[in-house]
Order: structure tokens, then C-alpha cells, then sequence
């Protein structure tokens, strides 16, 4: 493994497996559910959701999602109390659409305001189909009663209340005070070019420092 910092603070991880014949390349930022206030609860798991919605280079979901599907590619993202991931796999010799894509989708999502308020619709319903999910609502409850009102026992999707309380701006300055290079690492994992590390330097140098 191979381990280097930029001079803005964003780390590089580097994890070579040769016998591999793909490549994965994940972003992870250290925001989460514990970084939220009450009035902003869910919004680290809604701006995962925005990051998929149109970039400057790719203007649509559509032309977000169309370029690794069309190799086969596996794309998510996820969002944790600690943190917040974006990740693509796809064979190694589709190595650069991978880090171009999610380079895009990590530096220049547009958050666009039709498609924020769209969205809101859809995290609700994933709140509603989470709390009419047995095995989802015990957690839910869990934490509750564990830890209470404050953000370890919050739910990672927000409440209805405050999901239809977001705003662009209120999702871009939450963006900007915590997707910075300090609070973030970048991963490329399999089957790596020798060529890797100048790469994944030349695209994530441009991540703002805090």
C-alpha cells in the first residue's frame, strides 16, 4: 500500500492487486450524521443523494449514471454517523472514466434547485419504506432509545420536518464547511497503472482546502 498527502491535506491511498481485473476507486469524507444540527438532521445522507444529480460536465442524472453503465460498471454511494462515500468499480482498463467520473460527481455537482426539491420526495419515501420495515424501524428505535435526542440517536435519513427544511444554500455551506482535502481520502484499489498516482493527483489537487 501507498500512501501520500497533497499539499492541500486530501490523502491518497493506494492499494495494488495485481491478480485483480478491476479497479475500484472510492472518496470518503469525514462528515456524517454526528456532524449535523438538529434543523439539518439527514442533510449529509440528502447531499449523497444530490452528488448523483448533475455535474458541469454531466448536466443530468442521466448523463451522470449513462457512462458506467454503459461498461458495466458498479457505482454507489453511502452514508454513515461518521462518514459520507462515493466509489465506482469497473474493469481496469476503464480505469480513467472511473477516476474522471468520480472526480466529476466529488467537485462539480451543480445542486440543482429542481432537482432538490424532486429529491426531497424520494427521501421521504425512503423514510417512510425504513419505518415500514420491521427489521429497519428496531434500529431506528434502537438508537433512539440508546442515545437519545442528539445526533447519535438521529436517523441517518433525516425526519420528514427537517428534509423538507433544506435549502440550496443550506446544503452547499454544509458542502463546503465539510467536503474540504483534511477531511478527506481517497482510495484506488486493484488492478493499477503505473501511472496511477499522477493521475489521481492531477484530478483531486483542485479539492478545497478548509
Amino acid at each position: 500500500m501507498r500512501k501520500t498527502t497533497l499539499k492541500n491535506g486530501l490523502r491518497i491511498l493506494e492499494i495494488p492487486q495485481n491478480a485483480s481485473l478491476a479497479v475500484t476507486i472510492l472518496v470518503l469524507v469525514g462528515t456524517g450524521t454526528k456532524n449535523e444540527t438538529k434543523n439539518l438532521q439527514g442533510i449529509s445522507h440528502f447531499l449523497e443523494h444530490m452528488f448523483f444529480k448533475g455535474t458541469k460536465k454531466r448536466k443530468t442524472a442521466i448523463a451522470v449514471s449513462e457512462p458506467l453503465d454503459r461498461v458495466g460498471g458498479m457505482y454507489n454511494a453511502f452514508t454513515g454517523y461518521d462518514y459520507t462515500g462515493y466509489y465506482a468499480k469497473v474493469d481496469a482498463k476503464h480505469f480513467d472514466l472511473a477516476l474522471d467520473w468520480v472526480s466529476d460527481i466529488f467537485l462539480n455537482s451543480l445542486l440543482p434547485p429542481k432537482e432538490i426539491e424532486k429529491e426531497k420526495g424520494v427521501v421521504i419515501e425512503e423514510l417512510n419504506m425504513d419505518n415500514d420495515a420491521p427489521m429497519q424501524r428496531i434500529q431506528i428505535v434502537w438508537r433512539e432509545l440508546l442515545y437519545g435526542n442528539q445526533p447519535a440517536g438521529w436517523n441517518i435519513v433525516g425526519t420528514k420536518e427537517s428534509i423538507m427544511g433544506l435549502t440550496r444554500k443550506s446544503i452547499h455551506d454544509y458542502m463546503k464547511s465539510q467536503y474540504v482535502a483534511q477531511n478527506t481520502v481517497v482510495c484506488v484499489a486493484g488492478n493499477l497503472k503505473e501511472e496511477t498516482h499522477r493521475e489521481m493527483e492531477k484530478k483531486f489537487h483542485a479539492v478545497r482546502s478548509s
